[in-house]
């Protein structure tokens, strides 16, 4: 009876994609390129070179919106470079606990 389990998870497994998630070298893209992978896939890394060591990488999770982000955080606006751009806008999650009172907005 365990084989059979086994087999039939082994199947399942095999028969589901994969939840990887993509990488990119920002720098072979435009910021408009950027932005559609973002928002298409919802949730991308992103590799670029450093500004003050240029052989050294630097990536980043980048996402769409809150909803990409886990529980806790939330999309706030970053900046990435690009083939055309030095600052593309785009969004990456930061926890809740960054925010402060300042940024609150409180409506009666």
């Amino acid at each position: 009876m365990k084989k059979i389990a086994l087999l039939c998870l082994l199947i399942v497994s095999a028969s589901t994609p994969a939840l990887a998630i993509s990488r990119y070298n920002s720098m072979s893209m435009t910021c408009a390129e950027a932005r559609s992978v973002i928002n298409r896939e919802r949730a991308v890394i992103m590799r670029y070179p450093a500004k003050r060591t240029p052989k050294m990488t630097l990536y980043d999770r980048y996402v769409a919106d809150s909803g990409a982000c886990d529980v806790g955080y939330y999309a706030d606006q970053d900046y990435l470079p690009t083939k055309d751009r030095a600052s593309c806008p785009v969004y990456i999650c930061r926890p809740a606990t960054d925010l402060d009172d300042d940024d609150l907005i409180f409506r009666r």
